[in-house]
């Protein structure tokens, strides 16, 4: 057994957990699994950070190139995030030899099959196990534990801030502002939210997921996104007594027509199992031809759930280096091997609450307006209005399936048309059971 040296650059909220769990369980992972492992370089902006954590002043510096040029490091844990220099990190990691052990799901939902490639080319891996849900091990079990499978869904709530705003609106009768920024001030939230409540961190996230698990590279551009910013505590409220739940899904499907990879505010029956994911916890839902529905939950961030995955990369790695072994190299990136299905295509219902002119013969302008665009109507609703003297009134639409195309266009139309007052949201509602089409019947 020799000792496997570990680098960390980046000791804030993960890296400092990383540290903390390495050495509280060196001695379990030794006795359990004959792996010693030992933190010799760290690099940080601020020694405080590296002596709150507990490391030692010699293994510290404030540039990450005294961590990737020590010829005794082995792997290399990258937790800074970001494009910049994250990027370069890597590049000069796989040059000198070393794995890399990464969180940094922005950088890999837009560039991981050049950095694999680099990684394979240099005869090492790249690993993002605690990229997409936090402390939830999603990515290996699609990697390995579900290769038998032709994995036809994989749908989840994959970021807690997003998740958290949503429970407590429901729960509270609360407006979006409100929670925002009270989950501001409670340090759920960041002061600049934009990448949580407007769906780039889910769709990064997806992007990668879809990835591994359809076996096709997909990035996060090709993600459609949406965000919860029109969601209202009167949606809420309307939604709930229909049956339905609102949470923002991360939503891929392998279809025989095309990949669909989609994050957007999304209706789901109060019956389904992500229904009664609650707070800033995740869960991603994931159906496979062979297996069938199951469903991972866990903490989606925090120090130690998330070093918990890092740690697990490492272990990984360090189990065949221990004993004198070296580990594979980074498989074969994923090509563009299935066509992308274009969000226009998508054909779902949807849920339409319009801000429309109190007055006689508004309500059949708007259908009118549906039904130019193909849109069939399955129920109307005309919300009360607390306030006796308004002009205006909300009205409730639901829809049979429809293109989205066709909705857009009508929505559109919506907007400019006489009686409406605003197209206060437009919410799709998930066909979940379709989520299982393909299942092989047992």
């Amino acid at each position: 057994m020799r000792t496997v040296n570990v680098g960390i650059i980046g000791l804030g909220t993960v890296g400092g957990g990383v540290v903390r769990l390495i050495n509280s369980h060196h001695d379990d992972y030794v006795a359990n699994y004959g792996i010693d492992l030992a933190i010799t370089r760290t690099c940080s902006r601020r020694v405080e950070s590296a002596r709150a954590c507990g490391v030692p002043d010699e293994a510290f510096s404030t540039d990450w190139q005294d961590v990737v040029n020590d010829p005794g490091v082995d792997v290399v844990v990258e937790l800074i995030g970001g494009e910049h220099p994250a990027t370069e990190i890597y590049e000069a990691a796989f040059a000198a030899s070393k794995h890399v052990v990464t969180a940094n799901k922005a950088l890999l939902g837009r560039h991981v099959e050049a950095l694999a490639a680099k990684a394979r080319e240099n005869g090492v891996q790249l690993k993002c196990e605690a990229s997409c849900g936090g402390g939830i091990p999603i990515v290996s079990t699609l990697e390995r534990d579900l290769v038998g499978n032709k994995i036809l869904t994989i749908a989840g709530i994959l970021n807690g801030t997003t998740n958290y705003i949503l429970s407590r609106m429901e729960s509270e009768g609360a407006d979006y502002a409100d929670v925002l920024a009270d989950a501001q001030a409670k340090g759920y939230a960041e002061a600049d939210p934009s990448a949580d409540v407007d769906g780039f961190d889910a769709a990064s996230k997806t992007a990668i997921l879809a990835s591994i698990g359809f076996g096709t590279r997909v990035t996060t551009d090709d993600v459609y996104q949406q965000g919860i910013r029109t969601i209202a505590a009167e949606d809420i409220a309307v939604v709930h007594e229909l049956g339905y739940t609102i949470k923002l899904l991360g939503i891929a499907r392998n279809t025989p027509k095309g990949v669909d990879v989609r994050v957007h505010p999304t209706m789901i029956p109060l019956d389904h199992q992500l229904a009664k994911v609650s707070g800033a916890m995740n869960a991603v839902y994931v159906v496979g031809d062979a297996v069938g529905e199951t469903m991972f939950y866990g903490a989606g961030a925090g120090s130690f759930p998330t070093a918990s995955a890092v740690v697990g990369d490492i272990l990984t790695l360090a189990d065949p280096i221990s004993k004198g072994a070296t580990p594979l190299p980074e498989a074969e990136p994923f090509s563009h091997t299935l066509p992308l299905r274009s969000m226009n295509d998508l054909e779902t219902k949807y849920y339409v609450r319009l801000t429309v002119a109190d007055r006689v013969g508004a309500l059949a302008e708007t259908v009118n307006v549906f039904a130019k665009h193909d849109i069939s109507i399955s129920l109307i609703n005309q919300l009360e209005d607390a306030s006796s003297d308004s002009d205006t009134c909300s009205v409730i639409f639901l829809t049979h399936k429809a293109l989205e195309k066709n909705m857009q266009a009508a929505a559109t139309e919506l907007a400019e048309a006489e009686c409406v007052r605003k197209v206060a949201n437009v919410l799709r509602i998930e066909d979940t059971s379709a989520w299982s089409d393909g299942v092989m019947a047992n």
